[in-house]
């Protein structure tokens, strides 16, 4: 017995059932190509939720023969990727392929980005990645230039309405055993609440099947399903990351509004307020920095008021939090700062450090020019000739803080 949710039975296992894209599989297109001559090669699928980026990976490693793997950035750890990468050379003896596919890709950080960088450069894995972020600001270049980037649409009403048909009349994978339908109403407002993601669809048709005993679907059952979000929109789904997404972009970009009813909307599915709340802390420091220095205190403040008081009051505090830091100036200086920073010691990790800034506890170290020309007083603080400065010498002239 297949205890699979909906969604996950009625994912197509080849492209003969699989709805949408069809600029990518359709015939004599490139997803289709690779699947026809078996060459499968890096690239990174970025789309909306529910369009089918799981499912084309799967289907890729399938009809290739290769090896699959996947991991989601939320959750996976270095130990999980370094037993696949174990895996994936020993497949490399025989002459088998692996691919590795990597939910959510965009939340890696940097590090995490260069650690997978040599192993796709020399084989040992086919990357297959998935976003819902622009790649070009959430992939490290290095990566992003190894791999093709494809663009997924969201599905059509067409697609949709496809795949509400199969689901229902499909005995084996689908919910055609209890022999029920929707009606016209029921379909159009599955369709619309839905948000075009086949996921939130087919978990929502589910429900509403298995939950009622009526025969016939309507809008009122489809409702009624809506208002129970927390068995649609999981924690660990795409689409509670992208209401997250939305509300940072909304403070980002001072609305409010927005902000409010995106975070609105997640508290409402059961998010744990401190969670919000440490986002927020976040953002005052990435996104208003030195533009409002009381955005940290009062964001930081915020979080230690929700600690204290607990939902439903913490609501006032949240949007207290929320109206400030949309309202607050903006500056990306430190998160500038910080990136330009970090990728001059990835590439510079281990430049001298130089003599003038080193400590000197002993008199030979003295000798050999440690600590020399460095002055401490009330007057001044730093080299004492022109031409020193507190950067290593090949690192100088770098510049990570924006002049005025």
């Amino acid at each position: 017995m297949n205890i699979a949710n909906l969604a996950e039975r009625m994912r197509p296992k080849n492209l003969e059932k699989f709805l949408g894209q069809e600029d990518l599989v359709g015939e004599n297109k490139l997803i289709s190509r690779i699947i026809q001559t078996k060459q499968p090669f890096s690239l990174i699928f970025w789309g909306p939720p529910g369009s089918g980026k799981t499912t084309l990976a799967k289907i890729i490693a399938k009809s290739t023969e290769a090896e699959f793997f996947s991991l989601s950035a939320v959750s996976a750890g270095k130990s999980e990727l370094t037993e696949i990468l174990k895996n994936a050379k020993e497949n490399l003896k025989t002459g088998k392929r692996t691919i590795l596919f990597i939910d959510e890709i965009h939340r890696w950080n940097k590090a995490q980005q260069a650690f997978l960088l040599p192993h796709v450069e020399q084989g040992i894995i086919i990357l297959i990645g998935a976003t819902t972020e622009n790649p070009s600001f959430e992939v490290i270049s290095p990566l992003l230039s190894r791999c093709r980037v494809f663009v997924l649409e969201p599905l059509s009403r067409d697609n949709l309405e496809k795949l509400l048909d199969r689901a229902l009349t499909d005995k084996e994978d689908g919910l055609g055993k209890y022999q029920k339908t929707l009606s016209e109403e029921g379909k159009l407002t599955l369709l619309r609440l839905s948000g075009g993601d086949a996921r939130i669809l087919l978990n929502a048709l589910e429900m509403a099947v298995l939950s009622y005993p009526q025969k016939i679907i309507d809008e009122k059952i489809i409702k009624e399903v809506f208002q129970k979000k927390t068995y649609l929109y999981d924690k660990k789904a795409e689409e509670h990351y992208n209401a997250i997404s939305a509300f940072i972009k909304s403070l980002r970009g001072s609305d409010p509004n927005a902000s409010l009813y995106y975070m609105l909307r997640i508290l409402e599915v059961g998010e744990d307020p401190k969670f919000i709340a440490r986002r927020m802390i976040i953002l005052a420091s990435e996104d208003i920095g030195l533009a409002d220095r009381g955005a940290l205190i009062i964001a930081n403040a915020g979080f230690e008021a929700v600690e204290k008081i607990g939902l439903p009051e913490a609501k006032l505090i949240l949007c207290h939090i929320a109206i400030y830091l949309a309202k607050a100036p903006k500056s990306r200086l430190v998160a500038k700062a910080l990136s330009a920073a970090e990728e001059t010691v990835l590439n510079f990790p281990d430049e001298p450090i130089p003599l003038h800034l080193r400590n000197a506890p002993t008199k030979l170290m003295k000798e050999l020019g440690f600590a020399k020309d460095y002055l401490w007083s009330e007057q001044y603080v730093g080299p004492i000739k022109p031409d020193l400065g507190f950067l290593p010498e090949r690192l100088k002239d770098k510049k990570f803080v924006a002049e005025k």
